[in-house]
């Protein structure tokens, strides 16, 4: 099974908001050192507590910083751009870093309501997301009306992150796919990867593969992880009460702050979502996982605010996967 970090270039209280990107360059420099397979980066636009809202500048400069591991969005939200635009990003991230990029494209579109009328999007059906993953591809590919540049002799793969529909676009159309959320502590989850893998149809020659994504944090116990990350998962509830997802706090600044039984229960349940724990604690857990649903790979995505300790978790799961 392979290991892949994703890095939403969460901002911290205290700190300027731009002080999250060269964070973020940073852990793709310890990610490749440690052995990760990729490293992938967010678009998420005009939400406080996350600063990537174009995956490809942030790529480049991963790209030049970096010499082995592969860089890719997780993802490029294609209702917010045109096929050709995506292709073009894509493919000039290729000749910058040859042989190291992929394109992961998702569906989501923005945070609220204001945030979608300025993308000019505020709805997107699965079949019109469909067309437009067909047009990256042949833009990507070189089979599309017009011929996005600089053309390449090997294109970058594409991913799909997929929510609802996304498993049958993603085996319709021969992609790699992208599962992380509540589906995954469903009993339904295996069904539906196989289902996946029996309606799958390759292109070019693909086979079915996929990418588990989800918080995992690792420390010396199980109640220093807990502490690692609360405060993700207090930004989680925060984001229900205030409409806003704020930057992240320390865990000393969050326990001082009151909270509500409805939101402590809350709190409680996002952190039995996250993935934290011993070494011994998240090694059972990745296994069950990986045992009941076959995954190729594991996409890391944890985040708090002790960058030190996110170095650290970082490491121990390198290594424990290793």
């Amino acid at each position: 099974m392979r290991l892949s970090l994703l890095d939403r270039s969460r901002t911290r209280t205290g700190l300027p908001e731009s002080a999250a990107l060269p964070h973020s360059v940073a852990r793709a420099e310890a990610a490749e050192a440690a052995g990760y397979h990729r490293f992938w980066v967010a678009e998420h636009h005009a939400v406080p507590g996350i600063a990537s809202g174009a995956p490809a500048v942030l790529l480049a400069a991963i790209g030049a910083r970096t010499r082995r591991i592969r860089l890719g969005s997780g993802g490029v939200m294609l209702p917010n751009h045109r096929p050709l635009i995506v292709a073009e990003q894509f493919l000039m991230l290729e000749s910058l870093s040859p042989g190291r990029i992929d394109v992961g494209l998702g569906r989501s579109l923005g945070f609220t309501a204001p945030v979608r009328r300025a993308l000019g999007r505020e709805e997107v059906t699965a079949e019109d997301f469909a067309r437009a993953v067909v047009a990256v591809r042949a833009h990507l590919e070189g089979e599309a009306e017009v011929t996005a540049r600089p053309a390449a002799d090997r294109p970058p793969p594409m991913h799909l992150l997929a929510t609802g529909s996304g498993l049958d676009i993603a085996a319709r159309l021969g992609l790699p796919v992208v599962l992380g959320g509540p589906v995954l502590r469903s009993a339904e989850l295996p069904d539906r990867l196989a289902a996946y893998r029996r309606a799958f149809r390759p292109h070019h020659g693909s086979a079915p593969h996929v990418m588990l994504s989800a918080d995992v944090l690792v420390a010396d116990t199980d109640a220093e992880a807990r502490e690692l990350a609360l405060p993700e998962a207090w930004a989680m509830v925060r984001s229900r009460r205030d409409g806003a997802f704020p930057p992240l706090e320390s865990v000393a600044a969050i326990r001082d702050q009151s909270r509500n039984a409805r939101e402590a229960q809350r709190l409680e349940e996002t952190l039995e979502g996250t993935w934290a724990g011993s070494e011994r604690t998240v090694a059972a857990r990745i296994g069950r996982l990986m045992e009941t649903s076959g995954a190729d790979e594991l996409l890391a995505s944890g985040a708090t605010f002790d960058r030190a300790a996110l170095a650290d978790s970082d490491r121990r799961l390198a290594a424990l996967l290793g």
